[in-house]
């Protein structure tokens, strides 16, 4: 009577993993980190200058532009006209950094109107536009 399986035929392939190299390598690998990481966590104490360092950043300005029902554009409140315009845009393209735009337009305004504003502000050579609108209650 044989316990543990017949073995003696050599034709069936044995299923089961060995175990022992598996734990030997496992241990190894454990008694390496047990003795490295102390190791790394040494350093040389050093007593290093202390100094305040704030980065200055410029933020840019904002330019309001707006658009009323009759199509007028308006600079930070202030009508102005579509020569005006082209030349503050132009000034405004050479600033560094540039500013934002914030356009404003009248919900009852024709499209062309805002659609000149913008193409204006492109031909200048702004690149940050945004609109702005009122929230829906």
């Amino acid at each position: 009577m044989a316990f543990g399986g017949d073995f003696d035929n050599q034709d069936e392939v044995i299923s089961e993993i060995n175990m022992t190299p598996l734990v030997d390598v496992m241990l190894v690998l454990l008694i390496i980190f047990i003795i490295t990481v102390p190791v790394l966590t040494h350093s040389v104490q050093v007593d290093l200058p202390r100094a305040s360092n704030s980065p200055s950043e410029t933020k840019p300005s904002t330019i309001q532009l707006a658009v009323n029902a009759k199509g007028e554009v308006f600079w930070n409140e202030q009508k102005v006209s579509e020569a005006e315009l082209a030349g503050k845009l132009q000034a405004a393209a050479g600033a560094k950094p540039q500013p934002e735009i914030h356009l404003r337009g009248d919900r009852t305004v024709a499209y062309e109107h805002v659609v000149k504003t913008m193409a204006a502000v492109q031909n200048a050579g702004l690149l940050k536009l945004g609109f702005v609108t009122e929230p829906t209650q």
